[in-house]
């Protein structure tokens, strides 16, 4: 088999997402799903979930899972919508979403939430392979960016999420809850950068710095020699102090808080209450007063 990938993007958050298929069998998988929210507004629509659906319908693809590199902090994910238009592909994550799921649902006071992943149709292990029908994906936790991330690996193709991005962008920040530089810098060194420089790297966002026209793809090679944050030869100290002092600089991302109390529960939105409308819920912080 020979992968096909196709690109999406939402402009609004810099999400790349990926079907990737077999034209012979029409076996596919997505990564990274989107759902579309208007923060303002407090609305939710779905061109990027639609997009999803003409393509796969269009090319009468057999989606057989939806998979996420990890609980996203910046986007809702398409995956419930998706499961539910296509019939029921299953959706994955790594197993270590559960680490992610404690931390957050006290956040949330999320009472019923049960922090054991049971929210997803499959918890994945580090180094397994996925049967997709006529695709193999290769699971390869990639920890630091969040405790759950993961890279996808489909024949020499590496799905890297947030852990390393285009060479002019550099790698995920490392401030969220659990999030580690000295973990990402292991997992990129000691993991994606293992593989033949050839191999290609297809990123999970592209920020378009200095306004360049977007890019998704690159190579571990190219990576390994021109990333901005850490090249082949860049030592843990040299990265995790220049995260540390980046990620200090940084603010939330904005849908932040609307995003991971989705997220964390496989795409499910909270059931509508009495009056029949859902609702997000945004913690309050109080800043002391002096």
């Amino acid at each position: 088999m020979s992968a096909k990938i196709k690109m999406m993007f939402d402009e609004t958050t810099y999400t790349l997402t990926y079907v990737v298929f077999d034209e012979a069998t029409k076996d596919a998988i997505i990564i990274d799903p989107v759902l579309n929210y208007e923060q303002a507004a407090s609305k939710i629509s779905y061109e990027s979930v639609e997009s999803l659906e003409s393509f796969i319908n269009e090319n009468n693809l057999k989606v057989h899972y939806l998979l996420e590199t990890h609980a996203h902090a910046d986007h809702l994910t398409g995956a419930a919508e998706l499961k539910e238009r296509l019939g029921g592909p299953k959706i994955a994550i790594n197993k270590n979403i559960t680490k992610v799921q404690e931390i957050f649902k006290d956040l949330y006071n999320m009472r019923s939430l049960n922090p054991n992943g049971e929210q997803f149709d499959e918890l994945l292990d580090d180094g397994q392979v996925i049967k997709a029908g006529s695709i193999n994906v290769e699971v390869i936790f990639t920890p630091g960016h969040t405790p759950a991330c993961t890279t996808f690996k489909i024949e020499d193709n590496l799905f890297t999420g947030d852990a390393l991005f285009m060479p002019d962008s550099g790698t995920g920040r490392c401030d969220f809850p659990a999030g580690s530089a000295k973990d990402l810098y292991n997992s990129i060194q000691n993991k994606i950068y293992k593989f033949a420089d050839d191999t290609k790297i297809f990123v999970g966002h592209d920020y378009q710095p200095n306004g360049r026209e977007l890019k998704y793809q690159t190579t571990v090679g190219d990576s390994k020699k021109n990333n901005i944050q850490l090249k082949a030869e860049t030592t843990e100290n040299e990265f995790t102090e220049f995260r540390t002092v980046r990620d200090d600089s940084l603010n939330a991302p904005k849908l932040l808080l609307p995003s991971l109390q989705v997220n964390i529960q496989a795409g499910e939105l909270p059931e509508a209450e009495d009056n029949n409308t859902s609702y997000l819920k945004i913690p309050l912080r109080k800043v002391s007063k002096k």
